[in-house]
């Protein structure tokens, strides 16, 4: 499963094909990567690798490894991410490193690691309007005009707090180091059994980011939404009226990571974050 439009990613990925089934494996990629590849005619759904891969290699960014993680998350099918975008927090392996990681991991030298997913529904007017998973992140937000909104938040039917600003953020600990962290909310182990609860620019100096069990449901109700917008992990946007409810949960599926030999959450930090660099 590839990002196929980034420039010189058609040639390591046919490498990767051939490696592969030199060592016996059956190769299948996935329909739009095929597509985009001009092979249409070898794609095959994510529902085909769901059900029958044992593993899918993720190559792009770490928006390509959020698509195929919702998309295959129900199957149980482990994810491993070679990275070709910018940052990568959840993509491990160098481009230049991938033959030798993949090997290393079809070897049995690898670790696995259970991230958790936001299961998220809109009601309006006690009817389903949408329902989703996220693995990063759900927002709610102001859409192009800029204006505030209004919501009340609630855990577990308990009425927390009614809040004006820009929105929030409700983030597992895979996307506390995503938007939620540049909002200034926590950065959560992916093993905290956590959801982080992150105000975007509230209009009063009191509302901080919290973090609650990932057990709670969280609803959001909006109370003035006159431009107000809800996206998932960046890609599912929905507008938002008056009395919505965004209700969320953790979902019964995780998604299943494989990390190369020498992965260490600490170590990705410290090399993303940039941590205990000298400053001249």
């Amino acid at each position: 499963i590839a990002r196929v439009r980034s420039p010189g990613i058609a040639e390591p990925i046919g490498d990767l094909t051939r490696m592969l089934e030199r060592r016996g494996c059956e190769a299948m990629i996935e329909s739009d990567t095929a597509a985009d590849l001009g092979h249409g005619e070898r794609g095959v759904p994510y529902e085909t690798i769901g059900q029958a891969a044992d593993l899918a290699v993720v190559v792009g960014g770490d928006g390509t490894l959020l698509t195929a993680a919702r998309n295959l998350a129900r199957y149980g099918t482990p994810l491993v991410g070679v990275n070709q975008g910018r940052v990568g927090f959840m993509t491990d392996i160098a481009l230049g490193d991938m033959g030798e990681a993949i090997g290393a991991i079809l070897d049995g030298r690898y670790s696995l690691e259970e991230r958790s997913l936001i299961e998220a529904e809109i009601l309006r007017g006690g009817a389903k309007l949408l329902e989703t998973v996220a693995l990063n992140d759900a927002v709610v937000g102001r859409g192009a005009q800029g204006r505030l909104i209004e919501f009340q938040l609630y855990l577990d039917g308990e009425y927390v707090y009614t809040l004006r600003g820009d929105g929030m953020i409700i983030a597992t600990p895979t996307g506390s180091t995503a938007y939620a962290l540049s909002a200034q909310g926590p950065i959560l182990h992916p093993a905290v059994p956590a959801f982080a609860l992150v105000p975007l620019n509230p209009h009063t100096l009191s509302a901080r980011p919290v973090s609650v069990s990932d057990r709670t449901v969280i609803e959001v109700v909006l109370v003035r939404a006159v431009d107000a917008r809800a996206h998932f992990d960046g890609y599912v946007l929905v507008d938002l009226a008056e009395g919505d409810h965004l209700v969320l949960r953790r979902s019964a599926h995780n998604v299943r990571l494989i990390h190369p030999p020498g992965y260490s959450y600490f170590v990705m930090l410290r090399e993303k974050l940039r941590w205990s660099e000298s400053v001249d």
